[in-house]
């Protein structure tokens, strides 16, 4: 018996076959043409910045006080009441953004006796001989002289550290303006580069804007001695905010043309 049905089923996958053929011509020939066509010419890499110097605003000041026992749980207990005591202190002028409070590290561990060797060469190492804490409380924000002076006002901690800088409504306002000067600046030497090369105008290809990011702020360490003067009187601690350096990058590429 012959089967009728199979020229047709081979005309159906030569119809098939010259379908993918066709789908597929349009695609290796827009590849083809993607790896002959050259790269642009007259394309110009170029770069700016801009700068502004501006006062620091936001002041962080980290109180601290340790404990030294041999036993780890009154040890404990007086760290946290030193903190507690602090923290109520604290708690009565806190303001939002221009006064918070927030509690730091919180650290207890023990203290080893240093080894021992016996008569007959061996070794011992020692054991616990007491136990050694320490707790911070950090106060921050925007008004300096309130900080400083609850910072002479709390007696169960002394200052520990303290840093100025810049706060992040202050970076956003500022860095506006930073970033039109710096566009600015791109567009002026984008020209300057076009006429430069005898050309007429130029066409942005593609660009980037960034700002710098926030940079560690300026610290300063208290002699322990000093920090524990401080805290004994109702002087405010002595600070001086400093500047910080707002700056916005801009980079590109341009493509010149007659």
């Amino acid at each position: 018996m012959t089967d009728r049905s199979a020229p047709s089923f081979h005309r159906a996958l030569s119809a098939m076959g010259l379908a993918a053929v066709l789908a597929l011509g349009p695609m290796a020939t827009s590849r083809a043409q993607a790896q002959q066509t050259p790269p642009p010419a007259n394309v110009v890499a170029l770069s700016a910045s801009a700068s502004v110097e501006v006062a620091n605003d936001w002041l962080t000041l980290v109180l601290s006080t340790s404990r030294d026992g041999t036993d780890a749980n009154a040890v404990q207990a007086q760290l946290r009441q030193a903190l507690e005591v602090a923290l109520a202190e604290a708690r009565k002028v806190a303001r939002p953004g221009q006064l918070e409070v927030q509690s730091g590290a919180f650290s207890l561990f023990p203290r080893y006796a240093p080894p021992q060797q016996r008569s007959n060469g061996t070794t011992v190492a020692g054991g616990i001989t007491g136990w050694q804490g320490n707790t911070e409380l950090m106060i921050q924000g925007r008004d300096t002289q309130a900080i400083t002076a609850l910072a002479g006002r709390i007696g169960t901690m002394t200052v520990a550290r303290l840093s100025f800088s810049l706060s992040r409504q202050a970076r956003d306002k500022i860095e506006a303006d930073v970033t039109a000067q710096a566009i600015s600046r791109f567009r002026e030497r984008a020209s300057a580069v076009t006429q430069a090369f005898g050309m007429g105008n130029y066409t942005l290809r593609e660009v980037s804007v960034s700002g710098d990011e926030p940079g560690q702020p300026v610290v300063r360490n208290m002699m322990r001695a000093q920090a524990s003067s401080m805290a004994l009187t109702d002087n405010a601690v002595p600070v001086e905010a400093g500047n910080a350096l707002v700056t916005v990058n801009v980079s590109g590429t341009v493509q010149l043309a007659k």
